[in-house]
């Protein structure tokens, strides 16, 4: 008897299968960015406001400044025998206008959480100065420039420190609450240590948009602080 055997990649419950999975990771990064919030003690209004504001606000960059830079951009052309098929990276030194801008959802409404959560529970204040210090160290310690883009820093640094800070400095401080310090040390610590202490490197580095706060630029601010209460 003949048998025929079907290849599974032809099923369309397969694809669509396939075409789920970026839906599903969507919803799980929204479930844990609201368990981050509930975790802060945010009201679940404000927590809705702040999750979609951020999200939608990860879209938006306010411009500041515009800069003049030099360095190293990258950019790829066909391989010769080859075409597009294996594109080959070349780097080319420009003189370009970059733009430094503040990410609404990764900069700039977690650092308006940071300043709610200070007057929320301004007993941290003293453990959220001493941890954000910390903090400032270690990421200006790791970040680094990335030619044609801007400031990168490891994804992990920075929430691992803010959430062993917070753990230390909760037990030190009487006042101090850990989803709070992790929070604010965090996201102060990427802004300052990372951010604003490198901003003279970007002149160097060819970026047309140095977006603080935004993917492929500036570290993760908003990650940064979600990360670290997740951690604690």
């Amino acid at each position: 008897m003949d048998r025929f055997v079907q290849s599974p990649a032809g099923s369309p419950l397969l694809f669509l299968l396939f075409m789920l999975i970026p839906l599903l990771v969507m919803l799980l990064i929204i479930n844990l960015i609201d368990v981050s919030f509930a975790k802060l003690g945010l009201p679940p209004s404000l927590a809705f406001f702040l999750l979609f504001g951020s999200l939608l606000g990860s879209f938006i960059n306010i411009p500041i400044k515009d800069v003049k830079t030099e360095g190293e951009v990258l950019r790829y052309e066909p391989l010769k025998g080859f075409g597009w098929f294996f594109p080959r990276p070349v780097l080319e030194h420009r003189t370009v206008t970059t733009t430094i801008a503040a990410n609404v959802g990764g900069a700039v409404l977690p650092v308006v959480i940071s300043v709610y959560l200070l007057l929320q529970f301004p007993r941290t204040i003293p453990s959220v100065a001493v941890g954000t210090a910390i903090c400032v160290v270690v990421c200006h310690r790791f970040a680094q420039p990335i030619p044609g883009m801007g400031i990168g820093m490891p994804l992990f640094v920075a929430p691992l420190t803010s959430a062993l800070v917070a753990v230390g400095l909760s037990l030190v401080f009487p006042g101090g609450i850990r989803t709070v310090i992790a929070y604010t040390s965090g996201v102060l610590g990427v802004l300052i240590g990372a951010d604003l202490l490198n901003l003279n490197k970007i002149k160097s580095l060819g970026a047309p948009t140095a977006s603080i706060g935004g993917a492929g630029t500036f570290d993760g601010i908003f990650l940064t602080g979600i990360l670290a209460v997740l951690l604690v």
